[in-house]
């Protein structure tokens, strides 16, 4: 058999490439001479630039440090593809798990912004940027700040930054901000969800992030007044993507708004790898009713699907009835939620060799 690997992190306990590796090595145990094919996936949140480097060997890393979604600076990375493509993860920047305590209203992108100027600075053509996992809600007026924008107050002075003072903006100056590189700039977005409204960035994922009833009103308030100034489309698919950055990015430089697990799985090379598989196996660390509305597992079984390939789940957990029947529940093989975490590439490695007993009969 030819079997492709293809999973999502596990989020909380082991990156997507680990998580390749240990589903590999259980299928192994059990049919050692079948060919498999390990192509770690990411929807364009946290981890996505772990996976775009595993998957090409000849990208290189540029190590800076930037401003954190708080106070603090933060060390970053961006990485450089060959072509001259900078790939930005607005995670590494801005992400929640760099804040200690939550402040929904003050949380920012700015070094996201910087991280971006960095790759410019070193001649990058074209930009992709990954949106997920923000700590802030400021319609990407940090990252946009960071890059010549000026977001101003009716007495002329730039507002601080975070989502909570857009409620004050009064004009926006983009005159000096930097232009784009010449081959343009994709984001990679995990929801598609637009900017205002239930389904959007504050009420939707203002809580997540802290936010307080009181806080989403406020926020919501203030991205309503950017939309009003700065124009562009919020209700675009994706508008809503870490805190309306996706929004700010389409809004003020152009970006397209694309779906981050498609993008990366036809850049990892999905699509040719599954020409003659056999059966692919995906997972990731919840499956839910979300899995199939842009995840990594709703990307693999579309595009298996269309390649009239098998597919099978494992997941650290469900929340719905499983994809197929040919899937396994981490939480079930370890006993608990706990075991799972604790010793997560055991259990992968365990579900893949049962699976491949199960293809045996």
């Amino acid at each position: 058999m030819r079997v492709v690997i293809a999973p999502d992190s596990f989020k909380g306990s082991i990156g997507a490439a680990a998580a390749a590796r240990a589903l590999a090595a259980g299928w192994r145990a059990a049919r050692p001479g079948d060919t498999l094919v390990e192509i770690p996936l990411a929807d364009g949140g946290e981890g996505t630039l772990a996976v775009l480097a595993a998957t090409h060997p000849g990208s290189r890393w540029h190590h800076v440090v930037v401003s954190g979604p708080g106070e603090a600076l933060v060390k970053a990375a961006w990485l450089e593809l060959t072509g001259s493509v900078g790939v930005v993860e607005l995670a590494i920047a801005a992400g929640l798990p760099l804040l200690g305590e939550l402040i929904p209203l003050d949380a920012h992108s700015y070094g996201v912004g910087e991280l971006i100027r960095h790759a410019l600075d070193a001649g990058i053509l074209r930009i992709m940027i990954t949106l997920g996992g923000s700590a802030c809600t400021d319609g990407g007026t940090g990252l946009l700040a960071a890059l010549g924008g000026r977001f101003l107050d009716k007495a002329g002075q730039p507002l601080a930054l975070g989502g909570g003072a857009l409620t004050r903006l009064a004009a926006v100056d983009l005159s000096g901000l930097r232009k784009p590189p010449v081959a343009g700039v994709n984001c990679l977005t995990d929801v598609r969800a637009p900017l205002l409204g239930r389904a959007g960035a504050a009420a939707a994922f203002g809580p997540q992030k802290g936010a307080t009833p009181g806080d989403i009103d406020v926020l919501e308030d203030g991205l309503m007044r950017l939309a009003e100034l700065l124009g562009g489309d919020p209700a675009q698919p994706g508008a809503g993507a870490a805190g309306g950055c996706g929004y700010g990015l389409a809004a003020a430089w152009g970006a397209r708004l694309v779906p981050g697990a498609e993008q990366i799985a036809a850049i990892a090379g999905l699509p040719h790898a599954l020409a003659d598989a056999d059966l692919v196996i995906t997972g990731e660390g919840r499956y839910d009713a979300t899995s199939l509305a842009g995840k990594v597992v709703g990307t693999v079984r579309t595009m298996a699907g269309k390649a009239g390939v098998p597919v099978a789940v494992v997941a650290g957990s469900t929340a719905t009835p499983p994809l197929t029947a040919h899937s396994r529940e981490l939480v079930a093989l370890a006993g608990s939620p706990e075991e799972a975490m604790t010793e997560p590439a055991q259990w992968l490695a365990e579900a893949a060799r049962q699976l491949a007993v199960e293809a045996v009969g």
